[in-house]
């Protein structure tokens, strides 16, 4: 577990610790000794596996390449988290990522517990038959410690429907005769999987946001005038029912998704000035139009437009900056949707964005989120915003034990009732006291999966 995530769950721990309403049966020593094994359980995986897959190349030589699963807790369900191909991946975060999908599943409701894997390469630089050698040979080594009832991977970074097609049917061809549909989730709707599974992690990071400034605050706008003492609050209120800039970095499935349902969401007056890629920052102030940006990228390998004879044959007007200014931009609204880390203590004093979203894992580091914080700036934290895809991979995995399949409208609907019920339980907590959303959020994901592990005997 990575420094900042084990500060929040200790500080979590901490907090419930002193509360004598919570686990009212541990007093004295009892108590103080039931927090240290919680304190050990949180901050450790279960399980860290890890394999040296054997490719031959298609030049004839033969690579191995590092991969890994993390089982990080199993308390609440199958163990449960994507797969990163990434050159960056390494044992430590992808054992952060997993403990992040325990707190995620705990946060809302979900009955999973938490995993991830991630393989050690540059998906650009493989073949298509040699990136599915890799998804083959990733089943045959974890295969025994995947499953619909013990692990159940999905995309993520540098991985998608068609690397989940691959290795469900590597699993099926190790398991003849066993239930499979469930083994893995994010696949094609033809394979198996379900409607809206690509849409759900970026329509879940702009609800996070709707929700907040149009739903909540409306209905509750009347309680916070009072909290002067609240700088969150003050932030908040300072946003309602006027125009809003947004800036989004990161085109793929999240960013893309979230800008396309900012600049057609009719709740609130706002609009999508910048959007950014691996390339380059496109920038204009009366906004730009992300339909037309979705449908170059997709005939562009996913990326965005890069030169003026580019923007003109799609038709866009635009600014075109580096592709790390849309971090540094004049706008009321930041949407994180790329790498880790891309806000820490360097750069940190030159973000001028008041509210900030988290769609990709961990983009803001402990020490920046802290300076943030002081601020007043809000942070939805990614345990929160981005939690989308894993709740309609459980609607997947549903409907894969049940043989039977959700239309879009009603995968959508069940992704915002749930989302809205945790947003319904975190900000009431949030703006009553000046305490950051992302601990708020924490606080009460320790606090489910501390009860059900002492309802279940392991903290003895």
């Amino acid at each position: 577990m990575s420094s900042q995530t084990g500060a929040i769950v200790e500080q979590s721990l901490q907090t419930l610790l002193g509360d004598p309403s919570f686990l009212t049966h541990l007093q004295g020593e009892v108590r103080e000794q039931a927090f240290v094994s919680l304190n050990a359980i949180l901050s450790t995986p279960n399980k860290a596996h890890k394999a040296f897959l054997r490719i031959p190349m298609d030049n004839g030589n033969v690579v191995r390449i590092p991969a890994y699963r993390i089982q990080h807790n199993d308390t609440l369900g199958p163990y449960k988290g994507g797969i990163r191909f990434h050159e960056s991946v390494n044992e430590e975060e992808v054992t952060n990522l997993a403990a992040l999908m325990t707190l995620k599943n705990a946060l809302h409701e979900v009955p999973f517990g938490g995993g991830k894997g991630g393989v050690v390469i540059n998906p650009r630089n493989y073949s298509v038959k040699e990136l599915y050698l890799i998804c083959k040979k990733y089943v045959q080594y974890f295969s025994d410690v995947i499953g619909p009832d013990k692990d159940i991977p999905a995309p993520d970074m540098g991985t998608g429907e068609r690397e989940m097609d691959w290795m469900m049917a590597e699993y099926k061809s190790i398991h003849p005769g066993m239930p499979y549909l469930g083994s893995f989730t994010g696949k094609s709707v033809i394979n198996g999987g379900s409607l809206g599974r690509r849409e759900a992690t970026g329509k879940g990071v702009y609800f996070t946001f709707r929700y907040m400034i149009h739903d909540f605050l409306n209905e509750l706008s009347d309680l916070l005038v009072d909290k002067t003492n609240n700088p969150y609050a003050q932030t908040a209120l300072a946003h309602m029912n006027r125009p809003l800039t947004i800036a989004v970095q990161g085109f793929g499935n999240v960013g893309a998704v979230a800008a396309l349902e900012a600049y057609k969401c009719t709740y609130l007056h706002n609009k999508v000035v910048a959007v950014s890629d691996r390339n380059v920052t496109l920038y204009h102030p009366e906004g730009l139009p992300i339909p037309l940006l979705i449908e170059f990228a997709a005939l562009h390998g996913g990326d965005l437009p890069t030169t003026e004879a580019e923007l003109a044959e799609q038709g866009v007007t635009a600014q075109i900056l580096g592709r790390e200014d849309v971090l540094y931009l004049q706008v009321d609204v930041l949407i994180l949707a790329a790498l880790e880390e891309q806000i820490h203590q360097q750069n940190v004093e030159l973000i001028k964005a008041r509210i900030i979203i988290e769609g990709a894992n961990a983009p803001i580091t402990a020490e920046a989120d802290q300076i943030l914080m002081d601020n007043g700036v809000i942070i939805i934290p990614d345990i929160l915003a981005n939690a989308g895809g894993v709740i309609v991979s459980y609607l997947e995995w549903l409907q894969g034990r049940e043989t039977q399949f959700y239309e879009e409208e009603q995968v959508f609907n069940q992704l915002y009732n749930k989302m809205q019920g945790t947003l319904r339980t975190v900000l009431p907590l949030f703006f009553k006291e000046p305490v950051s959303l992302r601990q708020t959020c924490y606080n009460h994901a320790v606090m489910k999966l501390s009860t059900v592990l002492y309802r279940q005997g392991k903290l003895y």
